[in-house]
């Protein structure tokens, strides 16, 4: 079996992380997203996978180099210009002798999933893609199904016209005919899958898997939080053998740390809390429904609630960002009543005593002086200063 998987989408809604590496390399339970898709790659006996890679793909290929690690045969190919999942895949066309999976490199799914499309393309010698039931169905493309064929898809719907309570889950089988299929596609500028899929439904030739099973998407920043909760509760919490944890600290049973960890004493890392390697969690810190990436440093009295804190960054001491319920704007749309208490950038540096308000985002590089009350978006590079 052979694999294509899209990896080279940017992922803007999870700036300011996807500035220095692509979406898929976002470290959710201490592995990059990408890497929990080669891993259920692996376990459903895929042979061969291409990745289509894009900006930053250094960060992809000098991660996975040939697939070694994972017993897999891993070859690149470049996008160069983001035109779109159906442009994507046209450019894995010259490494396809034959039927294959196709996927995204974004969603965390169960290797049953992509066992069970094969299984259907290899019966019906049809395109089959997979379908799941979510809560809110109108966030993704909802399909609707007569029995086990696809008889529509429509794209982000209005909540009340949407027809089905199954959404497309992105894993796809077909043979090599898809890519004469996409390029008589009409396109707008961007050559996008989902404007295939429905001409073959227009030609009654698209068959359909219904899934229940493990589907973990990464859209907007707050997922990362739900992503890593529902991980550590399938996959169970891990300890690194080279952490220190003072003897007077708490590390709650459903928490993942990293090699090089240290908890300093009084220190308290709660429930759904990931920290990566090298971390330094300071005297009497408490960490809650937080994902912490490598090399960061959390000073003495901090609080951090529901929050993504990037690489290299450091937070001053009795600083609190507090997390829970709020109203957060991406790309001018409006997300009422998530729980975000925040996403801070790689290589931030922020002062004690400052306050992050819930839903405020903090661009890469930025420096918040002491004191200071953050609120909303901080560009790249800013400096923030008390009053």
């Amino acid at each position: 079996m052979k694999a294509v998987v899209l990896a080279a989408g940017k992922g803007e809604r999870l700036w300011p992380l996807t500035e220095n590496r692509p979406k898929p390399m976002i470290p959710v339970a201490n592995r990059p997203i990408l890497e929990h898709v080669v891993e259920a790659l692996e376990t459903a006996g895929v042979d061969e996978v291409v990745l289509v890679v894009g900006l930053n793909r250094e960060r992809v290929q000098s991660h996975f180099e040939d697939g070694h690690e994972w017993e897999l045969d891993i070859s690149y190919v470049v996008q160069e210009q983001q035109l779109g999942t159906g442009h994507a895949l046209l450019q894995v066309e010259s490494q396809i002798g034959g039927s294959f999976v196709a996927l995204n490199g974004d969603r965390i799914i169960g290797a049953e999933l992509i066992e069970r499309v094969w299984e259907r393309h290899e019966e019906t010698g049809e395109p089959v893609m997979s379908v799941t039931r979510v809560e809110e169905p109108s966030r993704y493309g909802v399909v609707e199904l007569d029995g086990q064929e696809v008889v529509g898809i429509e794209e982000q719907p209005l909540p009340e016209l949407a027809k089905s309570e199954f959404i497309n889950a992105g894993v796809y089988a077909f043979s090599p005919s898809i890519f004469s299929a996409i390029r008589q596609t009409e396109s707008r500028g961007e050559q996008a899958l989902t404007d295939t899929l429905v001409d073959l439904v227009g030609e009654k030739r698209l068959r359909a898997v219904q899934y229940r099973g493990m589907w973990l998407d990464v859209s907007e920043p707050w997922d990362l939080l739900e992503v890593n909760d529902s991980l550590i509760a399938y996959r169970g919490p891990s300890a690194a053998e080279a952490a220190t944890v003072d003897e007077s600290a708490v590390v709650a049973e459903a928490a993942i740390v990293g090699e090089g960890v240290s908890v300093h004493p009084q220190a308290a890392v709660l429930r759904s809390v990931t920290l990566g390697d090298n971390v330094r969690v300071g005297p009497g810190v408490v960490l809650e429904n937080s994902v912490v990436l490598s090399d960061v440093t959390i000073k003495a009295g901090a609080v951090v609630n529901d929050c993504i804190v990037g690489a290299n960054t450091t937070i001053g001491p009795n600083t609190t960002i507090e997390g829970g319920q709020t109203d957060v704007v991406l790309n001018d749309t409006v997300y009422h009543d998530v729980t975000f208490g925040g996403l801070i950038g790689d290589n931030v540096e922020i002062g004690g005593n400052a306050t992050i308000q819930p839903g405020s985002i903090i661009g890469n590089n930025a420096v918040i002086d002491s004191a200071s009350l953050v609120s909303g978006k901080v560009d790249d590079g800013s400096h923030v200063q008390r009053g």
